[in-house]
């Protein structure tokens, strides 16, 4: 999702301050942005640190003199496990990076966008922590906790040209998917098909389109949005 969103933006013409972990990962997304004609940097980031949070701003704003958006989208992603057993620490870990993390990012960017009058932040949150599916129960709740922040940054931020909104992702069809299905061996290719059948728009929603409606959420033609929810996952979330 990521990657895509990155990808999209830049064709949009954004310009996209790219941000993970992993150095290598991420300028290789900023060789292609940059070699297509597009502006991008690539600044390492974990967003469990702060001092890193604020440094990835810093960046954008030595680069371009301002920022305009931030999409928050990294997760650390717990066991598979319904809550009895989960692992209390691979929780905090999870909350740490989803929410804290976001929160981290959003008082990283704030004071420059307050300063311009306008800014949109869009945290990616996720179906399940609308729809509860077993064993997802520790990184839906964490995507809950993000889901708030985003409520509770529009009400305080109210005012200050700032806007703050969420986009609930639900199964994305791209490379983390195909392998997914690859790993299933014989079964991938039919539990696709089932899987597709059960989202109202009748596929798996690519994740390039579903990074089209955070393009919207950034956008001025959301200029009247905030503290809004949007589910961005084909319909899945009123699917039975």
């Amino acid at each position: 999702m990521g990657q895509a969103m990155c990808y999209g933006a830049a064709k949009e013409g954004a310009k996209v301050a790219v941000s993970a972990r992993s150095e290598d990962f991420i300028n290789a997304i900023c060789g292609k942005i940059n070699d297509a004609g597009g502006e991008a940097i690539a600044v390492p980031t974990d967003v469990s640190n702060t001092d890193q949070c604020n440094a990835l701003a810093q960046a954008a704003l030595d680069k371009w003199g301002r920022i305009d958006g931030l999409v928050h989208s990294a997760y650390f992603h717990p066991d598979w496990a319904n809550l009895e057993a989960a692992s209390v620490d691979q929780l905090a870990q999870a909350f740490d990076v989803i929410a804290l993390g976001g929160l981290r990012m959003a008082q990283a960017v704030i004071p420059t966008m307050k300063d311009q009058g306008t800014g949109s932040i869009v945290n990616i949150s996720t179906l399940a922590s609308r729809k509860p599916m077993p064993g997802e129960g520790g990184y839906a709740m964490c995507k809950a906790a993000l889901n708030q922040l985003s409520r509770q940054l529009a009400i305080e931020l109210g005012g200050t040209g700032i806007r703050a909104n969420t986009a609930l992702m639900g199964w994305m069809d791209g490379v983390p998917l195909d392998g997914f299905f690859a790993g299933m061996g014989e079964e991938g290719a039919a539990f696709k098909k089932q899987r597709a059948s059960e989202i109202p728009v009748g596929h798996i929603p690519p994740d390039a389109d579903c990074a089209k409606a955070v393009y919207f959420l950034l956008s001025d033609y959301a200029s009247e949005v905030t503290g809004a929810a949007l589910d961005v996952n084909g319909g899945d979330w009123v699917a039975p």
